[in-house]
């Protein structure tokens, strides 16, 4: 049965979940300060989800809400702007008599450090840095929401114009632990999308899962074999990423609840993307 979505924040990922929604053939609403100018299928709305006034015009009817947006700049204020008050002035904006359902795009970046151990939606949040902390409220204050709730906590996307790592890889500016593993965690920009059309759509789903490929690597192994991949050298000894903890993301539920990745593991994914010519 065809829906009417809306995907608030709709950049590079939200425009590949509405491709693919536009393909079962909903109905397909996508917010954006600056809008392209072909549609491709999708009704375009330019509007700041900071801005209340711009809300005004949100269509009637919405049944479902992808809140993925991105903030502008790397900075606790830009976070809190977006994930608090975007939240709750699209929320504000929109029928809640026909709104069924929001699916709130996370970040595993809530999960603090925890070495060689498995993390899973079971594992308390303990976030390190301040997106982390963001996020996680914003979480927590949408789950208390007297509405249907969906937070999917993604891990690092990669994918075709997600590549910047091979760029730094081929220039020698990335440098990685050798002595004692820190897990590397990966999904594929296409699994992501396809992850959020699913989820919007399953019967009774869990308010949390985590989003990831199925194959965590160290950091000294991934980025050793891509440089190998690309004819770059290996990847020279140094710290952990700061301010990202070491996990083994799980994604036995996103799994259990019937979805299938098409690239359960990221060497295979990013090989992929890397034999194709570069945009």
């Amino acid at each position: 049965m065809s829906e009417r979505i809306l995907i608030a924040g709709c950049g590079d990922l939200g425009e590949r979940v509405a491709r693919l929604l536009l393909q079962r053939g909903d109905e397909v609403y996508a917010l954006r300060r600056h809008p392209p100018g072909d549609g491709g299928g999708i009704h375009w709305i330019a509007a700041d989800l900071t801005c209340p006034e711009t809300l005004a015009a949100l269509p009637s009817g919405i049944e479902r809400l992808v809140y993925l947006p991105a903030p502008q700049a790397r900075e606790p204020e830009a976070y809190r702007a977006v994930y608090f008050d975007g939240l709750r002035n699209v929320l504000a904006a929109l029928d809640g008599a026909s709104l069924k359902r929001v699916l709130f795009v996370s970040s595993s970046g809530v999960y603090g450090e925890h070495g060689d151990e498995w993390v899973d939606e079971t594992t308390p949040p303990a976030p390190q840095g301040f997106n982390g902390q963001v996020l996680w409220q914003a979480e927590q204050w949408l789950s208390n929401q007297p509405i249907q709730t969906v937070a999917l906590r993604l891990a690092g996307l990669y994918g075709s114009g997600r590549l910047q790592l091979i760029d730094r890889l081929r220039a020698g500016q990335v440098r990685a632990p050798h002595g004692r593993p820190h897990w590397a965690n990966r999904m594929h920009v296409e699994d992501a999308a396809a992850a959020i059309v699913h989820l919007l759509g399953l019967r009774d789903p869990h308010k949390v899962y985590v989003g990831v490929d199925d194959t965590p690597l160290p950091l000294d192994v991934l980025y050793d074999y891509l440089a190998a991949f690309i004819g770059a050298p290996p990847v020279a000894d140094g710290p952990a990423p700061a301010g990202i903890g070491s996990k083994r993301l799980s994604n036995a539920r996103l799994r259990a609840s019937g979805f299938q990745l098409r690239w359960p593991d990221s060497r295979a994914g990013y090989a992929e993307c890397l034999r194709k010519p570069r945009p």
